[in-house]
């Protein structure tokens, strides 16, 4: 698979598996899936892993949603879901602009 392949995949598990809906992408207006973004894509970077300030348990300050839900893993993989979330949040930002 190529990258592009491997972020469309992933999106389509957050949807399917994760159980992310347009509706609730949609509920998030304090920038929370561009932060969550953020958060994997600085974790892939050794520099960003080290200068990301965390909680005592390891869990990003920036992280806007519950810590079970951080679940970082390899540089390729963090990427991959920040890619999804800002395809996510691209798409949030297009609907809001639509209904203009």
């Amino acid at each position: 698979m190529t990258a592009l392949e491997d972020v469309a995949a992933e999106r389509r598990r957050q949807v399917e598996v994760e159980g992310r809906t347009q509706e609730g992408d949609d509920a998030y207006l304090s920038g929370q899936l561009a932060r969550a973004a953020a958060c994997y894509a600085l974790n892939a970077g050794q520099a960003g892993a080290q200068l990301m300030p965390r909680t005592s348990h390891g869990i990003p300050l920036a992280w806007p949603w519950a810590d079970a839900w951080w679940k970082p893993s390899n540089a390729r993989r963090d990427l991959v879901k920040a890619a999804a979330l800002i395809v996510a949040e691209i798409d949030r930002i297009d609907r809001s602009q639509a209904d203009d």
